[in-house]
């Protein structure tokens, strides 16, 4: 959420942002009821203070002339009343719109309508050539006997999904290979809630604009489409030290998404599914925008440094405007090698927020000189199941119709080769 006075002040600068990323929303309304707003606080605040003056007044009267003043009283009161009430229906309707507001792209961000509009940045490792007719991850999945999709549509319903067996095994191996990695950079590992409030999604800037992408399973109570979520809402209301700076942690959940914009795109496979797994990193440091930069590049290039080990070909792109999030200043994708469709899928992200969760949150620190700052936050994707098997699958497929291990998973999956088990 950006500062309403910011927003006062800059303008042109918001109606820029909210053009770029192609948003919803009347900036000029907004600042029109801001004002109405600040207007109507002040005649409140001023007939309050009537009333108190008042109030005082009759304390010492007697008589006719204390009546006439209780009468006058009672008609300011109903005035008051009234004021709040108008007061009321302006805030609920000013606050809506202030959280529609956007972040302000960074100015490296490019403009665009969708995500075709997305910027290559650079792209790692060899595309496989193989000496056989390759098979896409459905194939091989069924083949080796790896997932049950007609019976996970029997319970969970579309897009429901069982993973047996080595397609198992091979995704706790890639969590863990996740956990150790980042420990070894100083992450702590958190076993996220997958349950969060919707004060929590609205923290983040999930809600209310992305209300019909989550699931919402009680009165207050939703499941979360990213471990972010819960472990940015894990320090709100905090205050820390400048010295206590950055916090690097990583939230492992279940994640689920309604995928309501997707309808008739990847309807079959594990590429767009409703419950996932995901490793997630999350950094909060001190409100510097070349420190914001910096922990971005770092984010990204561990996610990237995962990849390589396991020897995966991929690249990275810079979103266009249009493929922000609300609160996104910048954000990249990287998108991981897909044999079977000759293309690059989109299997992680990275991006910085400046203080715009933080402020919604109250996630404050402390400066060298004692004054109270927003922090700014960041995530970025370290590893997502069960997405990732469609590369690791089809890229590591063989010709004898078994797929091997690679080499930074197998002191886990305890072997070299998946093969069907007879």
């Amino acid at each position: 959420m950006l500062d309403i006075g910011f927003i006062r002040d800059n303008p042109d600068l918001i109606k820029e942002a909210v053009r770029k990323k192609r948003a919803d929303i009347d900036v000029d309304n907004l600042l029109g009821l801001d004002e109405k707003r600040r207007g109507l606080i002040k005649e409140t605040d001023t007939f309050r203070a009537q009333q108190n003056t008042a109030s005082e007044k009759i304390s010492h009267m007697a008589g006719e002339e204390r009546e006439e003043a209780i009468v006058a009283m009672r008609e300011l009161k109903e005035r008051i009343s009234h004021k709040e009430e108008e007061l009321r229906i302006i805030e609920e309707e000013y606050t809506q719109l202030l959280l529609l507001v956007p972040n302000i792209p960074d100015l490296s961000v490019p403009d665009g309508n969708s995500d075709a509009d997305n910027q290559e940045v650079r792209t790692y490792g060899e595309k496989p050539h193989f000496t056989f007719e390759p098979k896409d991850h459905i194939t091989l999945l069924q083949e080796l006997d790896l997932a049950d999709f007609e019976r996970g549509a029997k319970v969970s319903g579309f897009r429901g999904y069982f993973l047996k067996g080595d397609a198992a095994m091979l995704s706790l191996a890639l969590w863990q290979f996740a956990f150790e990695a980042l420990e070894k950079k100083g992450f702590t590992v958190h076993m996220a809630p997958a349950l969060v409030r919707g004060a929590t999604l609205v923290g983040t800037g999930w809600l209310p604009q992305g209300k019909d992408e989550v699931y919402k399973v009680g009165n207050d109570l939703y499941l979360s489409g990213t471990a972010e979520v819960s472990m940015m809402g894990m320090f709100e209301d905090e205050i820390f030290e400048a010295k206590d700076l950055p916090m690097t942690v990583a939230g492992f959940s279940s994640c689920f998404r309604s995928e309501a914009g997707s309808y008739g795109k990847d309807t079959k496979g594990l590429y767009r599914v409703h419950e996932f797994m995901k490793v997630e990193q999350v950094v909060l440091c001190q409100a510097d925008h070349e420190e914001s930069v910096k922990w971005h590049e770092e984010l990204t290039k561990n996610a990237e440094e995962m990849l390589q080990q396991l020897d995966l070909p991929y690249r990275v792109v810079v979103n266009c405007g249009a493929d922000l999030g609300l609160g996104q200043v910048k954000k990249y994708d990287i998108e991981t090698w897909i044999p079977s469709q000759q293309k690059y899928g989109e299997t992680h992200s990275s991006s910085y927020f400046h203080d715009f969760q933080t402020r919604r949150l109250n996630i404050r620190y402390r400066d060298a000189e004692g004054k109270l700052k927003f922090a700014h936050s960041l995530n970025n994707t370290m590893i997502a199941t069960p997405r990732i098997l469609i590369s690791l699958l089809e890229n590591y497929q063989q010709e004898d119709r078994s797929v091997m291990v690679p080499e930074v998973l197998r002191k886990w999956m305890g072997k070299e080769r998946i093969e069907r088990r007879k």
